[in-house]
């Protein structure tokens, strides 16, 4: 399970929207052991591509040390698919990191008129969709 503050809900769809017409994509910083992202990082795709994304280097070494100086880890990545559903594609399967096998892999599909955000633990190549709880919603 994840859960999301409304406000960093917002953040991540608002960011992705944001991005069109490439994939948008961000960090998620907050407590490991609860499963709660309570920071919103968003982040430039240095792969500026509408099918693929790639966390630019030095907006993810600013999210790490503002989430240790929060006293926080990072817990999660997010991105965009902007016309195909909210699933790890073969792409996203093979760039999920080895060295972060609690990480969540969260997805927001802009296919449809409502944006579809959906989260995954995703290691060794196995996919597993986990329920996201949206706090003040």
């Amino acid at each position: 399970m994840l859960r999301l503050s409304a406000g960093v809900h917002a953040q991540i769809v608002g960011h992705c929207l944001g991005g069109l017409p490439d994939e948008a994509c961000g960090l998620l910083g907050g407590n490991p052991t609860a499963s709660s992202a309570s920071t919103c990082y968003p982040t430039r795709n240095a792969a500026a591509s509408a099918q693929l994304y790639s966390i630019d280097g030095l907006d993810y070494a600013q999210a790490e040390r503002d989430a240790d100086a929060k006293g926080q880890e990072i817990i999660a990545v997010f991105h965009s698919h902007t016309h195909t559903d909210a699933y790890p594609s073969p792409t996203d399967v093979a760039q999920a990191n080895p060295l972060f096998p609690n990480w969540h892999y969260v997805l927001v599909s802009l296919r449809d008129t409502h944006p579809v955000l959906r989260s995954y633990r995703i290691f060794g190549g196995r996919i597993e969709e986990e329920p996201v709880i949206v706090d003040g919603q």
